[in-house]
């Protein structure tokens, strides 16, 4: 492994590593930097955790400082992500690193406001989702044409059924504007925890010649994510889980704590839960994109999401919005109340937790039905699941049964 100025990473940047502790490059790191350096084409997978967003930031924003730009002609660096909170997200980490002008083009917002702030800040560096970009840049108020660096971050989730066409028509539009340059001057990375040569064969033919890059790192889920089960019928489960949230408590000293986040598949159900919570003096946030097929304004979403952060409540009820690239410090339990279909939702639910070397805890809460699922899971992923019950106020093992004299 070798270190940042090994990789060549510049003095800059290391100063500000440092401020957050960060001394030496994990294993994806290693990897990324120096093939973006190079301005290679890549397609890059690794665990939850392991600082993906730096290994593409790092490299793209060192080249892009080195190079100068003119703006006035358009965005050098357009990153592209499934959600509001994962956008915000990376534009913080942009600023962390960066005085480049960087802004955040979302749905949901406004959109007049956002043209204006296109025309008014001339940005270097735009953040958003497939949808927003597409239309914006349809008016011929988002400028493609200036591009130097292309990144799909959660990429496997812009390919998914509802988001590929948006997805695949902005890449078409990109490729359209920057057909005289032979896209010579763009470098394209994609990632995600999950990402596969079937993403970048759905990302079509601007992905065709990138190279798939892996990490060793993928011993995560078994090494620093502990996994259990608690069995609950149906009816119980929010009685089970706020039995279970009660022992956790208990369990933790006030110096150590517990911050746990909470998924379920749908709106209805997380908002059952949450309202639930509530009811019982739980001090409890609620993140979800929609309710009785109202959406929730993007200022509530935020809200929620800070007040988890920064500990004012230290449940955060979600849907798997949530579930994809939020770093969110000291998860100490992530909570499922139901057993994903596909293995990546377990997977990008698992990695909330056990984040940037620390060890976590992935629960399960469900019945019989839910539990044969979750087996099948253990077997496809490899890993370990352990039986748990709460008995007396306490989360413990099951006891053996006793054989019939």
């Amino acid at each position: 492994m070798k270190t940042f100025t090994e990789l060549g990473v510049n003095s800059n940047f290391l100063e500000k590593l440092k401020e957050r502790s960060i001394i030496n490059p994990t294993s994806i790191q290693n990897l990324v930097i120096p093939n973006l350096l190079a301005k290679k084409n890549i397609i890059f997978r690794s665990a939850t955790g392991t600082g993906k967003t730096f290994a593409y930031l790092l490299p793209s924003l060192q080249l892009l400082a080195d190079e100068g730009g003119d703006f006035q002609q358009g965005a050098v660096m357009l990153i592209c992500a499934p959600t509001f909170e994962l956008c915000a997200q990376i534009k913080k980490e942009v600023e962390f690193l960066t005085k480049m002008p960087v802004i955040q083009l979302v749905g949901s917002v406004n959109i007049d406001k956002q043209v204006e702030t296109l025309r008014k800040s001339k940005p270097a560096i735009i953040i958003g989702n497939p949808g927003r970009l597409l239309s914006l840049a349809k008016m011929g108020k988002l400028k493609l044409n200036n591009l130097r660096f292309l990144i799909l971050d959660e990429a496997d989730r812009l390919t998914v059924q509802e988001c590929i066409e948006e997805t695949t028509e902005l890449l078409e539009l990109i490729k359209r504007y920057n057909k005289a340059a032979q896209l010579q001057g763009i470098c394209f990375a994609a990632c995600s925890a999950t990402v596969s040569k079937k993403t970048g064969m759905q990302l079509g033919p601007l992905f065709k010649d990138a190279e798939i890059i892996e990490s060793d790192d993928h011993e995560i889920l078994q090494d620093r994510i502990e996994h259990w089960a608690v069995f609950s019928e149906k009816r119980k489960k929010d009685q089970t889980l706020r039995s279970f949230l009660s022992a956790l408590n208990a369990a933790k000293s006030k110096k150590s704590g517990v911050k746990v986040l909470i998924f379920t598949s749908r709106n209805d159900e997380a908002l059952f839960v949450l309202s639930r919570l509530k009811h019982h003096k739980v001090a409890a946030e609620g993140l979800f994109s929609k309710i009785s097929k109202k959406p929730i304004s993007i200022t509530a979403r935020k809200e929620a999401l800070d007040s988890f952060r920064d500990g004012s409540v230290n449940v955060l009820v979600s849907t798997d919005l949530a579930a994809r690239g939020l770093d969110i410090p000291d998860i100490t339990h992530v909570i499922a109340l139901d057993v994903p279909s596909d293995s990546e939702f377990y997977i990008h639910r698992c990695g909330r937790t056990g984040r940037a070397g620390k060890k976590g805890v992935m629960v399960t809460i469900g019945d019989e039905t839910q539990m044969r699922l979750l087996a099948t899971m253990e077997k496809k992923l490899k890993i370990k699941i352990y039986p748990k019950e709460i008995h007396y106020g306490q989360i413990s093992a099951p006891l053996p049964m006793e054989d019939d004299e």
